[in-house]
């Protein structure tokens, strides 16, 4: 090797030391990286530094969902390391969710040199910008040069590190390293290129220091919500924000309606049935302000709900949310007081105090009872009984709820006692469930139950391998209705509905769990499925795959038959 190419193959080393250094500075503790050429002097050097673990997976877009995944559940910025071309496009859609629920993910992507790019050379695409704006922000190095300071490599990572900080979601920092790529030679031989960076070298904080001042708390005034029928909302929270909420409430004598995502449920559940009916959701609507905690609701009725009361003005809506975005999906006249929701509720001082209109909603209690009741004279393996025993499926378990027909089944019976709930409810996308799921339980190493229908595992179905080694016991539980069964419920043309929209396939997942290492069984009724999957739970080891076959058009009609009971209360 030519002095000029040690030269280049060490200097490629030397830029990822910085950069993987810097990034633990930044708070950034796991890594994970695909197989490639083109990475191998991040990768190597992601290897060596004591502060980082290695996550691999062979697919890039799982690998995208499993670091979200981590980061969703570890509250950390998470690292990714990939190689050139289609490589990078891969990491697209965990990108895209992670834009809209704010995951920080740190996008390192190899790259070929600019001379190789447009020119047919091999694995070479255009990388900068490939993000456009679902990244919030994006850096493009240059080749490693000698030329190029170590401070400016720095200073230019802080730049969008800080960034990140302040806005979240994720970065993308593009990294061309020119052949060869790097070389077993002791670094110091080229020391003196980080004489400058000395002092950095030997502290443990980031190069540069940005001062980001604190998020001020718009603060109601307590009698604004005393004197009014209020509704509260929990939306999207963590567990101890749901359980604080609902404190709040209860406190207050307000109606609670929580979202499956809230992880708690409350004495005004299965709104999503009961808002059907008009003596029902009229009742509802005497309230005259809704205090809405955490975003993305799943229910659509609940969102026409708060839309009808709230377009013209007569009603106040709330938004009480740290995310300083627009959450605001139909443009309702808005207050939204950016701040942590336990923060603001502390704030209020509500102990030992009651509403004006305490109560004024409980006439509801009964209706959400009767909706109990009926859900609990059903024992037949459906998914809409299966959905309706969730709380006594998952017991206190971590749960990660898939998207498409099964949330909103989940969102229509369930009643979670106090569960940690991981969703994808960004995009709301079925891709990379399975991935995700395995990511946030690489972070919480607790027993997890994934709930997603069948198409959302074909779609993932890469992903089974990052649950093959693990000790801790998961529960896979898949609802396999044969396609998108969602497009029952869905505006769709009905001549084209099964061939286009639905898709049956035909296929099931024994032989996919076995491929992958795992154990699969296929419950005959619902009370095996229960018992299965609370004992793996309990005292399974590793990942366990629970089929439940479910004819296409059944919770479709389930849910009609449902909806004409609830239409006959009073």
């Amino acid at each position: 090797m030519s002095k000029r190419a040690q030269e280049q193959a060490l200097l490629n080393r030397l830029w990822s030391q910085l950069i993987l250094e810097e990034l633990v500075r930044f708070g950034v503790t796991q890594v994970c990286i695909a197989p490639g050429s083109r990475s191998t002097p991040l990768t190597l050097e992601a290897e060596m530094h004591s502060a980082l673990t290695i996550h691999t997976h062979f697919d890039e877009r799982g690998l995208g969902f499993l670091a979200l995944g981590m980061a969703k559940a570890g509250k950390a910025p998470v690292a990714i390391v990939v190689t050139s071309g289609t490589a990078v496009a891969n990491l697209l859609p965990a990108i895209a969710e992670a834009k809209l629920t704010g995951e920080k993910l740190v996008v390192l992507t190899a790259d070929r040199p600019p001379e190789l790019i447009n020119c047919g050379a091999n694995q070479a695409i255009e990388q900068p910008g490939i993000f456009s704006s679902h990244v919030t922000s994006s850096l493009n190095l240059p080749c490693p040069e000698l030329s190029v300071s170590p401070g400016w490599l720095l200073t230019s990572l802080d730049q969008v590190l800080y960034a990140q900080k302040q806005s979240g979601s994720a970065v993308h920092i593009n990294c061309p390293f020119p052949e060869p790529l790097y070389t077993n030679q002791n670094k110091e031989e080229l020391a003196r290129y980080l004489t400058p960076v000395h002092k950095w070298l030997e502290e443990q904080s980031p190069y540069t220091h940005q001062l980001i001042s604190p998020v001020m708390d718009k603060v109601a005034l307590p009698d604004e919500f005393i004197d009014k029928k209020t509704i509260v909302i929990a939306g999207k929270l963590e567990l101890h924000e749901a359980q604080a909420v609902k404190a709040f409430a209860h406190a207050m004598g307000f109606p609670l309606l929580c979202d499956p995502q809230a992880g708690i449920s409350s004495d005004w559940a299965h709104y999503d049935l009961w808002l059907q009916a008009d003596q029902f959701r009229d009742a509802l609507a005497e309230g005259d302000l809704i205090i809405q905690f955490g975003a993305r609701i799943v229910s659509k009725r609940l969102n026409a709900f708060i839309r009808q009361q709230c377009e013209n003005g007569e009603c106040g809506y709330w938004l009480i949310s740290l995310e300083n975005r627009r959450l605001n999906p139909d443009h309702l006249p808005q207050i939204h007081m950016v701040s942590e929701v336990t923060s603001w509720l502390r704030q209020q001082n509500h102990q030992g105090k009651r509403g004006n209109y305490s109560g004024w909603a409980d006439t509801l209690k009964t209706v959400s009872k009767q909706v109990q009741y009926l859900q609990q004279q059903e024992a037949a393996l459906t998914e809409l009984n299966l959905a309706g025993c969730l709380a006594g499926i998952v017991g206190e378990h971590d749960l990660f709820i898939g998207n498409s027909l099964i949330v909103r089944l989940v969102d229509m019976v369930s009643s979670l006692r106090g569960n940690r709930v991981f969703t994808n409810r960004g995009a709301s996308g079925i891709d990379g469930l399975i991935a995700t799921a395995a990511g946030a339980q690489r972070i919480t190493r607790s027993p997890l139950l994934v709930l997603v229908g069948d198409t959302s595992l074909l779609y993932d179905i890469n992903s089974l391998a990052l649950l093959s080694k693990v000790s801790e016991p998961v529960v896979v539980l898949v609802t396999n209705n044969d396609g998108g069964a969602i497009f029952d419920l869905l505006p769709v043309p009905e001549e084209q509905k099964q061939r286009l929209y639905q898709m049956p396939h035909g296929f099931t997942f024994e032989f996919a769990a076995r491929q992958f290492g795992l154990e699969y069984v296929l419950p005959d009724s619902l009370a095996a499925l229960q018992s299965q999957v609370t004992e793996h739970l309990a005292g399974g080891t590793g990942a366990l795959v629970v089929e439940v076959m479910t004819p296409p058009s059944q919770a479709a009609e389930e849910i009609k038959q449902r909806v004409q009971q609830i239409h006959a209360l009073r």
